[in-house]
């Protein structure tokens, strides 16, 4: 008989995430700005100093875990509510109780997970009580609390936000899962390190998904003589995913990000958007795309359509307040937006043209008529003289130079004619013909 089904008891019926979630501030894993020595959150949980706050951050990185610490180490009454399943009515009662609580001199914390489902009047119904000093609200939330939670109660919590775990602390919790007597610590399991990366991989900073998935793979593994082996093949079963898995700082990782960005450059949207989702379905972070299409928007389209970078800017917001697997289809929009926008690299080329001459002077002085004079004795050394203001003149040109002497009749922006940099290119040779008559 497998050893595992031997055990019994309420504790073992739990899932492997609720099984070993930590119980103080040490257990934690990751968030070392806010629990690290000395820090703000460490030092207020510590000190029992608990003030209504609010925990922001992606799924499965801790905001949970972190109302249970306080509610093992602070002296107060503690009640859990779910944003889903609790009306006014059950809020209200619940705050009335605190309320006389208080009177006896008992604190109060109340514990909101997915604060942002609560609707404007659920949110009010707290609002006196936070007020009066009855309860201590933490509340938790995935979403911008900034759009999500009402001004009033807002100003009144501290906003602490929680970062995505990286795959180390991923490995370390499968690890510590694996030996813990609250999880697998009972059991002789064979699974490699490379098979555990898989499922570090694959859950994407979530620690509830990476237990779960150990969970899940365990259950599903081989079992001989009391040996339980789980194969890659296994978690691959377990998750749907076949050989798309990778490792996000390996090659494969460059070469996929690699052939998006050169299919977008060859205005290419169909490759693009097929390259696009081999990253995401393979578990790739939907912001580390959203931040390289920041950087196309400007090194390959530029100001051939500078609408372009306000577009990806506000996909990586959305890819930020909804994450996977919703904000695929933000990230195809500006994929193909990206991949059929005129191309110009001539903001590019222009810093690294610019770059090698900084790099070779970087002892060449500003010219004295563009320094700012702002003490008397910079005045008297020249600072500033000679200085001519645009903006006082009728054309908002003056025939000032800005280039260290040496580099006089530099030019390192060129445009080129895609798009509306063709209207750039039109300005700088007005300022250019502008400048010429007027030397």
């Amino acid at each position: 008989m497998n050893e595992q089904m031997t055990l019994s008891g309420p504790a073992m019926s739990q899932p492997l995430p609720a099984r070993v979630r930590p119980q103080t501030i040490d257990e934690i894993v990751g968030q070392q700005h806010l629990l690290g020595k000395g820090k703000i959150l460490r030092r207020i949980i510590e000190q029992d100093a608990v003030s209504s706050m609010i925990f922001w951050g992606p799924p499965g990185v801790g905001k949970t875990t972190l109302a249970n610490v306080i509610a093992n180490q602070t002296k107060a009454r503690f009640i859990n509510f779910s944003a889903v399943t609790s009306g006014i009515k059950e809020i209200r009662g619940v705050m009335q109780q605190a309320d006389e609580n208080r009177r006896f001199g008992e604190k109060t914390i109340v514990f909101v997970d997915e604060i942002h489902r609560f609707n404007k009047a659920q949110q009010d119904a707290f609002l006196p009580f936070v007020e009066k000093g009855s309860i201590i609200l933490i509340g938790a939330t995935t979403e911008n609390p900034s759009f999500e939670v009402n001004g009033a109660l807002l100003s009144r919590c501290k906003v602490f936000v929680l970062k995505g775990l990286g795959e180390d602390d991923i490995l370390t919790l499968l690890n510590r899962a694996l030996t813990s007597p609250k999880g697998f610590g009972y059991q002789k399991i064979d699974i490699s390190q490379d098979v555990l990366k898989l499922i570090a991989s694959f859950a994407n900073g979530d620690a509830r998904t990476a237990l779960s998935t150990l969970e899940m793979a365990v259950l599903n593994g081989d079992e001989a003589n009391g040996v339980t082996t789980v194969t890659a093949e296994t978690v691959e079963q377990c998750t749907s995913r076949k050989s798309l898995l990778y490792d996000k700082t390996g090659e494969e990782h460059y070469n996929l990000i690699s052939a998006l960005h050169k299919s977008m450059r060859n205005s290419d949207p169909d490759a693009a958007v097929y390259w696009l989702s081999r990253m995401l379905e393979a578990g790739e972070d939907p912001l580390y795309i959203a931040r390289r299409l920041t950087r196309f928007a400007s090194e390959d389209v530029g100001l051939a359509d500078p609408r372009a970078l306000e577009l990806v800017i506000a996909v990586y917001q959305a890819c930020h307040f909804i994450g996977m697997p919703e904000c695929s289809v933000h990230l195809t929009q500006a994929v193909v937006y990206l991949s059929l926008a005129p191309k110009s690299n001539a903001l590019y080329m222009a810093y690294e043209s610019a770059k090698r001459d900084a790099l070779t002077q970087l002892s060449e002085p500003v010219p004295l008529h563009i320094r700012n004079g702002v003490t008397k004795l910079m005045k008297e050394l020249g600072y500033g003289k000679g200085y001519q203001y645009a903006h006082s003149t009728e054309d908002k040109l003056t025939d000032m130079r800005c280039l260290p002497d040496s580099l006089l009749g530099t030019e390192y922006y060129h445009p080129t004619t895609q798009g509306l940099e063709t209207r750039f290119k039109d300005r700088l040779e007005q300022i250019k013909q502008w400048k010429k008559e007027h030397e």
